[in-house]
């Protein structure tokens, strides 16, 4: 009987793996092996089209998803609903839970999936700011918002679906598959002394540099795809995130070439703070300012956590942030439930 005890345990543990990995549609992330405190960051990329999805790129404290660890997170989610034109601005914070969201949608005046712009964060321990294509869409100053921001955080891109519809639009599956295209990623340390960006990285993704990124092999509540290793490639010098059926992983064709050289502000070795994006290359027609420069309040109302793209790499991110994903909370759940089931079993057996 003992022996018929140990075959139900290797069938749960089988079976909670089986939970946290059975979704039908595969997206795609990467994370850094590397956190950083403060920076500028500048990516140049075209996203996804598709109602139901987000193309991300974020800053993201490991661990964050932990308990009641202090979540700390920096946003920048493109819907591709509506042709893509809506972008969201966020800063996510707090040890409870749901944490305090700092959400703004924003329009630009033409898809950005249709090709590439460039976009710029810059975070120090003054403030926050957003930029599309050299123009600033939000900034965020000197309010608690900000200053708790206070830990290194990773660099993340993903691609994904959220369950909820309300947010992201309903759910076509008829849409895939749907590519993010990321050109470079330019990163600038931030020096405190001369308030200045300076130093830093820049990946053009020639090749994907093992020793800087990770990819990710997990997913999470409220999150429709598993996010696939396979999903992830570089090609032609551009880094693509792919969302797929589980039967048709991976990226084939060619990437749409970025017709705008990408020399940028990025390329300078020393950038004041606060007035760099004005020089960053614009892809086209600007983005729209209509909520520019907004301030954001430390008493922005409270929303839930769920709809933010840092589930993505969160509820099963090792605290680490290291190379192993695992499941998310719901498998968990599911996975206690089968082992109840399993020792009830057991007992009535006469164990």
């Amino acid at each position: 009987m003992r022996r018929f005890f140990w075959m139900l345990l290797a069938l749960v543990s089988a079976a909670g793996v089986n939970t946290a990995t059975a979704k039908t549609y595969k997206g795609a992330e990467i994370y850094s092996n590397e956190s950083v405190l403060y920076g500028r960051f500048e990516i140049r990329m075209q996203v996804a089209k598709g109602s139901g999805i987000l193309s991300t790129f974020f800053t993201y404290k490991n661990g964050s998803e932990v308990g009641n660890t202090f979540w700390e997170e920096i946003d920048i989610e493109v819907f591709g609903k509506n042709n893509a034109t809506e972008w969201q601005s966020n800063i996510i914070l707090g040890s409870t839970r749901p944490t305090l969201h700092t959400e703004q949608v924003h329009t630009a005046p033409s898809s950005l999936g249709d090709g590439y712009h460039t976009y710029v964060l810059e975070w120090t321990p003054d403030y926050v700011a957003w930029f599309v294509d050299g123009v600033e869409v939000r900034r965020i100053t000197g309010t608690s918002t900000v200053t708790s921001l206070t830990n290194p955080q990773s660099l993340r891109f993903n691609l994904w679906s959220s369950e909820s519809a309300e947010w992201v639009g309903p759910w076509d599956p008829s849409i895939l598959p749907v590519y993010q295209f990321v050109n470079y990623i330019d990163y600038k340390a931030y020096n405190a002394t001369s308030k200045t960006f300076e130093g830093g990285w820049r990946d053009d993704f020639d090749s994907f540099n093992s020793a800087r990124w990770g990819k990710a092999n997990w997913t999470f509540d409220t999150n429709r795809v598993d996010f696939a290793p396979e999903n992830v490639v570089v090609k032609d010098g551009i880094l693509v995130l792919a969302m797929t059926t589980e039967n048709a992983l991976g990226f084939t064709g060619t990437p749409p070439a970025d017709n705008v050289s990408s020399s940028s502000s990025a390329a300078t070795s020393s950038t004041p703070a606060s007035s760099t994006a004005a020089s960053s290359v614009a892809s086209s027609t600007p983005a729209s300012s209509a909520a520019a420069t907004s301030q954001a309040a430390s008493s922005e109302a409270l929303s839930s956590v769920a709809p933010s793209s840092t589930a993505a790499a969160a509820s099963s991110r090792a605290a680490t942030g290291g190379n192993s994903g695992g499941s998310g909370g719901g498998a968990v759940q599911a996975w206690w439930l089968l082992m109840l089931t399993a020792l009830v079993l057991v007992r009535r057996r006469g164990c």
